[in-house]
């Protein structure tokens, strides 16, 4: 895959294509280099977000961070973001100086309509493998696990295992960590636990989320009307 796709049809096409794809399987390595990546609009947006809204996506491995602004290419619409800000989380993470050995992404793999969420195209796009973690599932569902460091549930979707909740610490609400490029559910919970020491959110996410919420703070406003 060399491009994005430019329109819903022919990304739901790509997402069939991936989803069916069977890439070889990764598997963590010792001291493996684990980056991350995060994406943000501008604030006080209107709805769910329209093409043209300012975005600034940012990558981090280790103390390395690069951030890119751009616009958004689409409106936002569930399980077709890779049209919104794709493109902008990829020229973030080949900004970086050397790449990583597996990505972290904010967004979802196969727990997808089509089993193929952004965090899973962005990694074929890139040929790295990567792991999704947010907040919330997407469409899958499993009990919440118990509040013990590293307590994990399946994430099931339409019988077949997609992620799994994980808790990274005591008293956090957990997230959901979802396979993706050439990972499974138990090798992304692998990755997050290699790179989570006592708090909730993975530090090259974390690092990679300051820096884009940095880049947008710090943003020339939009030029209003003159005073009379």
């Amino acid at each position: 895959m060399g491009r994005w796709p430019t329109s819903a049809e022919e990304l739901i096409h790509e997402q069939a294509t991936l989803a069916a794809a069977t890439p070889p399987p990764w598997r963590l390595p010792l001291g493996a280099a684990v980056g991350g990546c995060f994406l943000c609009f501008e604030r006080g947006l209107r709805g769910p977000g329209r093409p043209g809204d300012r975005a600034w996506a940012a990558a981090a491995l280790g103390d390395v961070t690069a951030v890119v602004a751009g616009v958004a290419r689409a409106a936002y619409e569930p399980g077709l973001l890779a049209l919104r800000g794709g493109c902008l989380l990829e020229r973030a993470v080949r900004a970086l100086p050397r790449r990583p050995d597996v990505l972290l992404v904010n967004a979802t793999g196969r727990d997808h309509p089509r089993r193929a969420g952004l965090a899973l195209q962005l990694g074929a796009v890139l040929d790295l493998p990567t792991v999704g973690v947010t907040h919330r599932a997407f469409l899958a569902a499993g009990e919440r696990p118990e509040d013990e460091p590293a307590g994990r549930r399946p994430l099931v979707l339409a019988g077949e295992v997609v992620g799994h909740w994980l808790r990274t610490s005591r008293g956090a609400r957990p997230l959901a960590i979802h396979a993706a490029w050439r990972t499974d559910p138990d090798t992304a919970v692998d990755v997050l636990l290699a790179c989570t020491a006592g708090v909730r959110t993975p530090e090259p996410l974390r690092r990679a989320r300051t820096t884009a919420r940095a880049a947008r703070a710090t943003r020339r406003p939009r030029a209003g009307p003159k005073p009379p």
